[in-house]
């Protein structure tokens, strides 16, 4: 029987909470924990990561669904982009045996991602300002390119998401807040990015495991304890101001990166 490490339930646990209060933190903290403190080879971080996300998501997407923050609508065009892009990613990753043969490379992406993640955090207010300039000066426009743009913005996800297990949170936020500026308020945006999440996670990570790049037994000992850190996350979502504790997040996240693009 696998030995609890309470270090990990730990790490799961905190990650599980910024989860569910923010949509933000599942892979772009648990990797990095994963390769930077835990020494877990890249492709394995990643794929035990989208693994992590995927059962962490279900149990916050739950929670979000039945106080009615998804919206469905946005989901259906969401997927239609980023399915297929994290199946095509997969197929990629295969034929070319990156994941083995060069792990520098995701190494060098995830860090980039964490610093892109970054920057779309600390911009989220002015874009979402820019996007709703945009959505009152030109409405028909605006509505006639957002379900194109949505697709777009999903395929866009379900590539980084499949690479590096980053971006479901909190570039889908602000992708989200950008193509639905009046639409999105903070607990439905949320939800409607965790939700978005939970398939393209496990599509994702189902393509990891059958290359071989899941550890289980890491996986247990995070979901121990990030299944109940998500619950008191997406319970106190709605009553939570995130603003500060998005931009720590977002501070953290380019140390982060830079640290990985320097490994």
């Amino acid at each position: 029987m696998q030995q609890l490490n309470w270090a990990n339930t730990l790490a799961g646990f905190g990650v599980g909470v910024l989860v569910g209060i923010t949509g933000v933190g599942g892979g772009s903290l648990m990797t990095p924990i994963l390769v930077l403190l835990f020494g877990v080879a890249p492709a394995a971080a990643i794929g035990t990561d989208l693994w992590f996300a995927a059962v962490t998501k279900i149990v916050g997407g739950a929670i979000h669904h039945k106080l009615g923050s998804v919206d469905w609508q946005v989901l259906r065009r969401m997927w239609l982009g980023s399915l297929p892009a994290a199946v095509l990613t997969l197929w990629w990753m295969h034929s070319t045996g990156i994941a083995q043969s060069r792990p520098r490379v995701l190494l060098i992406v995830l860090g980039g991602v964490l610093l892109l993640t970054s920057v779309a955090m600390q911009c989220m207010g002015r874009t979402h300002a820019m996007a709703q300039r945009l959505r009152s000066s030109s409405p028909d426009r605006f509505l006639f390119l957002q379900p194109g743009v949505t697709v777009l913005a999903g395929a866009l996800l379900g590539i980084l998401v499949t690479l590096t297990s980053v971006s479901a949170g909190a570039l889908g936020t602000a992708l989200l807040l950008y193509i639905y500026p009046f639409r999105m308020k903070a607990a439905r945006m949320v939800g409607t990015d965790i939700v978005h999440a939970i398939p393209l996670t496990l599509v994702a990570g189902t393509g990891y495991m059958l290359m071989g790049n899941v550890n289980f037994p890491l996986l247990g000992n995070l979901l121990l304890g990030s299944i109940p850190g998500i619950v008191a996350g997406s319970l106190i979502a709605s009553k939570t101001r995130e603003g500060a504790l998005r931009t720590c997040i977002a501070l953290l996240l380019a140390v982060v990166g830079i640290k990985l693009t320097m490994t």
